[in-house]
């Protein structure tokens, strides 16, 4: 910036005409180059240009330039910006160079004509919404309604605090909302925390139901299977009383005819007779073990999805108020 500072101040010096400070400002603003702390930070590698020209362009031992004067558009060291504060017209606009030289410009360049560069604006244009100078209200703007800036600007002023209160009533609404929102929120979340655990002691209730069933269906298992088991050893035991009789009859019988006299055998035929006949008699292959049968007839899963026993999650859509925003107007009435 500051290069750009010194090719500006030496194109407006080598013209050799008249040159105010809207002339610098323009020139310098076309350039769109901004003054940043990089650039106050090289101030110190800028040469004075007062010295610069005294000692014919030899710059290895010359002073740094650290001001700069509006109404020389020069910028120089602090010895040789003295002299610019003792003019005889008066003392000259000298300021340190930095960002606030090109604030300075700016609001500088703002206080002329765009069109007319030496005129000062003095007037606004509420139809082509600019400031002119009064050159330009005697000839583009003539018949224009045109009024003193600071009318129009007290005007403005008072429409600009009118939008400003609007936009700061919008914003206190929108923070509400939004502070309403977070809280909605929290409880939605909390609502949702105690749904789920509603589920979840739905779903444990319907388990421990299913469980106590299955406990029912296999202790009424366990007791068929006992019931079952006395009778098939209730049966078994009578297979074996009648194995007993049946054999201790043959061993009897074996015995006396193989060791036993004629006159021990014709004694006892009658006895041996009956007890045969007893034990053919009692016929216990009748006595059968009949165990039940025992099916499992699963429940249809499918008609269990259906009834849904767990239960059901119904969501609804909350009402939602929406912040109307009227659209932000800036227009003066004349």
């Amino acid at each position: 910036m500051l290069g750009l500072v010194d090719k500006t101040a030496a194109v407006l010096l080598d013209s050799g005409e008249e040159h105010n400070e809207a002339d610098y400002a323009e020139v310098l603003l076309l350039n769109e180059v901004p003054l940043d702390e990089e650039d106050d930070r090289k101030c110190d590698d800028m040469p004075c240009e007062v010295s610069l020209e005294e000692m014919e362009g030899d710059s290895d031992h010359l002073p740094a330039a650290t001001m700069f004067c509006f109404d020389c558009s020069q910028k120089s060291c602090d010895r040789c910006c003295r002299p610019h504060k003792r003019m005889t017209g008066g003392a000259h606009q000298a300021k340190p160079l930095g960002a606030e030289v090109e604030q300075e410009l700016i609001q500088l360049r703002g206080s002329y004509c765009d069109t007319h560069k030496d005129k000062k604006v003095e007037l606004y244009c509420h139809d082509c919404y600019e400031n002119i100078c009064l050159m330009c209200s005697a000839t583009k703007h003539r018949n224009h309604n045109n009024f003193e800036i600071s009318e129009a600007a007290d005007d403005f002023r008072v429409r600009i605090d009118d939008d400003d209160e609007a936009v700061q009533s919008a914003v206190s609404a929108v923070r509400e909302e939004s502070k309403q929102t977070k809280q909605v929120a929290v409880e939605f979340r909390t609502e949702v925390e105690n749904v789920k655990k509603s589920v979840l002691a739905a779903g444990d209730e319907i388990k421990r139901w299913v469980n106590d069933q299955i406990t029912d269906i296999l202790r009424h298992l366990e007791s068929v299977t006992s019931e079952s088991g006395k009778q098939a050893a209730s049966v078994e035991e009578t297979y074996q009383l009648a194995l007993a009789s049946m054999e201790s009859f043959h061993r009897c019988s074996r015995e006396l005819l193989d060791k036993g006299r004629p006159s021990d055998i014709t004694r006892a035929p009658c006895e041996l007779r009956d007890r045969a006949a007893k034990l053919l008699n009692n016929d216990v292959t009748a006595v059968k073990y009949r165990p039940p049968h025992v099916i499992f007839t699963p429940a249809d899963v499918k008609q269990i999805k259906r009834l849904n026993v767990i239960g059901k999650v119904t969501v609804t859509s909350g009402s939602q108020q929406g912040m109307k925003c009227q659209p932000w107007k800036f227009l003066l009435n004349i």
